[in-house]
C-alpha cells in the first residue's frame, strides 16, 4: 500500500511539473515579441508537405500542419516546443524510476531541467526541442535494454532514432557517439546481438522516404551544411563552444558533475559507463566540426537521472541531508539570473539600456560574429507584424491583384507576411530554398511588391526590368534585426516577367 501511495504521489508530482513547465513557457515571453524568423518558415511548410526540405527533414512540417488544423494561432505554435520540453522531463523521471531512484531524485532532476536552458530552447518552434527529446529517448531505451536485455527496447531505440532523424539530422551525432563508446565498455556485447542489426534496418526503413527525397533532390542537406559552414559556423570558436556548455545547465552543475563521477564510483551504475564515453566522443566531434554550442544540449538530460540518484544516496542522513535544500537554492539563484539575461521577459529597450551600462552578459554575439545589445533570437522576434501590415496596405490599393507578385529576400520576410496577412489571396515568395519550389509563375505578372534587406541597395536590375521603381516604406523598429528592410513597388515591366522567371528558375539562376 505504501509503495502504491508513493507511486501515486510521484505521478501527481510529475503531472504538476509538466503543467508548470508548459505554463512557464508562455510566461517567460514578453507580449511585445512576435514569432521568431525560423518559425514562419516552418509554418509555411504546412502548406507544402513533403518528405524533406532544404533546411529540415519532414517532421516539423507535419507538426505545422497539425497547428494549421488547430487554427494556426500563436498558442499552438508555442505549445508543441513546450510539450516536447515537458516530455523530456518525463523521460528523465521514468529513467530514474527504472534505476530505482527515490522520489527526491525525481524531483531534483525535474527541477534542474525545469530551471535550465531548456526554458530558452522551448520558447521557439524549431526542431531543437524535439531533437533534445529524441536524444533523451535513445538513451532511455538503451538503459532499459541494458536493464532487461529485452529486444523490444532495441526496436524502440530504432524508432526514437528515426523520429529524431526525420526531425533534425543532428541526431546522427548521438548515434556516432554511442557506436564509438560501446567497444570501450562491457556493453560491446551488443554488437553480437542480431536484433541490433534488425533494429538498424528498421530505422533505415523508417527514414528511407527522406533519404529517397534527398537523393531525388541532389542531397540539399549537404548544400545547407556548406551554407551553414560558410555563413555561421565560420564565426564559431572552439573554446567558445566549450565555455557555453557550462552555462546551459549552470544551476545544475552539481548534478551533472556528480553524474559523471557516479558512473565510475557507484557500483550500480557500472553498466552505464558507456554514456560517459559517448558524451566524450560526441563533444569531441562537435568541437572538431566547430559546431554551434546548442547542438550538444541533447547530451545532458539523461545525466540528470544518474546525478540525482547518486546525490540522493550521498545526502541521506546527518548534516549532509540539509545540503539537499542548498541544491534547490543554487538552481533557483541561477534561474533568476537566467531570467534577467537570456529569456525575453523584458522589452528590447531594457536590454539596450543594460548594454549601454555595460552590465555583465549584456553583449550578445550574433551569427555574424559581432557583438550586439540584444540577443539575435529576440531581434528576430520583432518587426514582422509591421512588415505584414504595410504590405497588406499596399496590396489592397493595387487594382489587379491576380497579377501582383510579392518577392522577398529571405524566408523570415516571406513567412511572416504569409502568417500575419489579413488577405487570404495574398502570398509572399522568395527566390531561396524552399520557397523557390513553391513559386506560382503560371500567370501574368505586372506588378511586384519587392521586400529588400536594408543592406540590399542594388537597384540596377529593378530599373532594367521595370519603368517605375518606387521605395514606399520600410521597417522602422530599431530593435528588429530586419530594421530598415525596404518595401518597394515595381510596376510597368519592360519584359515578360513570368516567362523570364520561369526560364531563370529552370536554369537554376534564381538567387
Amino acid at each position: 500500500m505504501n509503495k502504491l501511495t508513493t507511486k501515486q504521489n510521484g505521478n501527481l508530482i510529475l503531472f504538476l511539473f509538466v503543467v508548470v513547465k508548459v505554463v512557464l513557457q508562455y510566461l517567460v515571453v514578453n507580449p511585445v515579441y512576435e514569432l521568431q524568423r525560423d518559425e514562419y518558415l516552418h509554418l509555411d511548410q504546412a502548406q507544402h508537405l513533403a518528405w524533406g526540405f532544404h533546411s529540415v527533414p519532414p517532421v516539423t512540417s507535419l507538426i505545422s500542419w497539425i497547428i494549421l488544423q488547430f487554427g494556426n494561432g500563436v498558442f499552438w505554435v508555442k505549445f508543441f516546443p513546450a510539450l516536447f520540453g515537458a516530455l523530456t522531463m518525463v523521460v528523465v523521471w521514468k529513467t530514474i524510476e527504472s534505476l530505482k531512484g527515490s522520489l527526491f531524485a525525481c524531483i531534483l532532476a525535474a527541477t534542474g531541467l525545469l530551471l535550465s536552458v531548456l526554458l530558452r530552447i522551448n520558447i521557439l518552434y524549431q526542431p531543437n526541442s524535439l531533437d533534445i527529446l529524441s536524444w533523451t529517448l535513445i538513451y532511455f531505451t538503451l538503459i532499459r535494454f541494458i536493464q532487461t536485455d529485452h529486444k523490444k527496447w532495441l526496436y524502440w531505440m530504432a524508432v526514437s532514432f528515426a523520429l529524431g532523424f526525420l526531425n533534425k539530422y543532428n541526431i546522427a551525432f548521438c548515434l556516432f557517439g554511442l557506436l564509438l563508446a560501446l567497444p570501450l565498455t562491457s556493453q560491446r556485447r551488443l554488437f553480437t546481438n542480431p536484433h541490433l542489426y534488425y533494429a538498424g534496418i528498421t530505422a533505415l526503413i523508417l527514414i528511407s522516404p527522406n533519404l529517397i527525397w534527398q537523393y531525388q533532390n541532389d542531397f540539399p542537406v549537404f548544400s545547407h551544411m556548406k551554407e551553414l559552414a560558410e555563413t555561421q559556423l565560420v564565426h564559431v570558436e572552439r573554446m567558445s563552444f566549450v565555455k557555453e556548455q557550462f552555462f546551459f545547465f549552470i544551476g545544475s552543475l552539481p548534478i551533472l558533475i556528480t553524474a559523471f563521477i557516479s558512473l565510475f564510483t557507484f557500483p550500480a551504475f557500472k553498466p552505464y559507463r558507456l554514456f560517459f564515453w559517448a558524451f566524450v566522443f560526441t563533444i569531441a566531434i562537435f568541437i572538431f566540426l566547430k559546431a554551434k554550442a546548442y547542438y550538444a544540449i541533447g547530451l545532458y538530460p539523461i545525466f540528470f537521472a544518474f546525478g540525482a540518484i547518486y546525490l540522493s544516496q550521498l545526502l541521506q542522513s546527518g548534516w549532509k541531508f540539509y545540503l539537499r535544500y542548498l541544491l534547490f537554492a543554487i538552481m533557483l539563484f541561477f534561474f533568476y539570473a537566467m531570467l534577467e539575461i537570456s529569456l525575453p521577459i523584458f522589452t528590447p529597450e531594457k536590454y539596450v539600456e543594460a548594454a549601454e551600462q555595460k552590465l555583465p552578459f549584456s553583449q550578445h554575439t550574433w551569427e555574424d560574429g559581432k557583438k550586439h545589445p540584444i540577443s539575435q533570437d529576440f531581434a528576430d522576434m520583432l518587426g514582422w507584424r509591421e512588415l505584414a501590415s504595410k504590405v497588406d496596405s499596399i496590396y489592397e490599393k493595387l487594382p489587379n491583384k491576380n497579377s501582383v507578385f510579392i518577392l522577398c529576400d529571405n524566408y523570415g520576410q516571406a513567412g511572416a507576411i504569409n502568417y500575419y496577412t489579413k488577405n487570404k489571396e495574398l502570398k509572399a515568395d522568395a527566390f531561396i530554398p524552399d520557397y523557390i519550389k513553391w513559386l506560382n509563375l503560371d500567370r501574368d505578372i505586372e506588378t511586384v511588391i519587392r521586400i529588400k534587406n536594408a543592406s540590399n541597395t542594388d537597384f540596377e536590375r529593378d530599373h532594367r526590368l521595370f519603368k517605375n521603381v518606387t521605395v514606399l516604406d520600410k521597417i522602422n523598429n530599431p530593435f528588429a534585426r530586419e530594421n530598415g528592410t525596404q518595401i518597394i513597388l515595381l510596376s510597368q515591366p519592360n519584359v515578360d516577367l513570368d516567362s523570364l522567371l520561369r526560364k531563370e528558375r529552370a536554369a537554376g539562376n534564381l538567387q
